[in-house]
């Protein structure tokens, strides 16, 4: 038997870059998540939470996961955020230089325990580095993702500095 999605997933669209955010799949219902996956031109998942399911599935359809959880309600350590930096100019910034087709973009799928946390904060890192305000992100992740965000990840990203001088990505 299926276990649907009981959250639907979140897209967040900004300035050229598209993440898709869900809760924690399982091996039961991670066909179901797949297929948003796959609507939604997911090209890489990263997990920053234990993982729940096996990825075999992922990759065979051409999704790259990536494993970097961080505890519940802490701020990312600098090691994840750099790697998912790293992900992020890959994937929107130099993907694109190279393609020159917008339309071939992918998204990236990124998913904590329930969507709430972990993966909001690390889409907002992401859109702060792109140049934009960390309240404005917050709403723009809260308006696709009822609530996301707590009152001591919203402080961290109201302290977080950006490691990029432009609005880019770091470099």
């Amino acid at each position: 038997m299926s276990s649907p999605i009981v959250t639907p997933v979140s897209v967040v669209e900004s300035s050229g870059y598209r993440f898709v955010i869900f809760d924690a799949p399982n091996d039961a219902n991670l066909h179901v998540y797949l297929k948003e996956m796959q609507k939604h031109k997911v090209g890489h998942v990263v997990r920053v939470c234990d993982s729940t399911y096996e990825t075999k599935s992922l990759e065979e359809q051409g999704i790259q996961v990536h494993d970097w959880p961080f505890v519940d309600g802490e701020p990312p350590p600098d090691a994840i955020i750099n790697s998912w930096l790293s992900l992020v100019k890959e994937t929107f910034v130099d993907d694109k230089k190279s393609k020159g087709d917008k339309s071939q973009t992918k998204a990236i799928g990124i998913h904590c325990v329930a969507g709430l946390g972990r993966a909001p904060v690390m889409v907002a890192i992401a859109l702060i580095e792109k140049g934009m305000d960390p309240l404005d992100v917050v709403q723009t992740i809260r308006t696709r993702r009822r609530g996301a965000i707590n009152a001591k990840q919203l402080a961290f990203l109201q302290s977080y500095k950006r490691k990029s001088k432009k609005d880019c990505v770091i470099q």
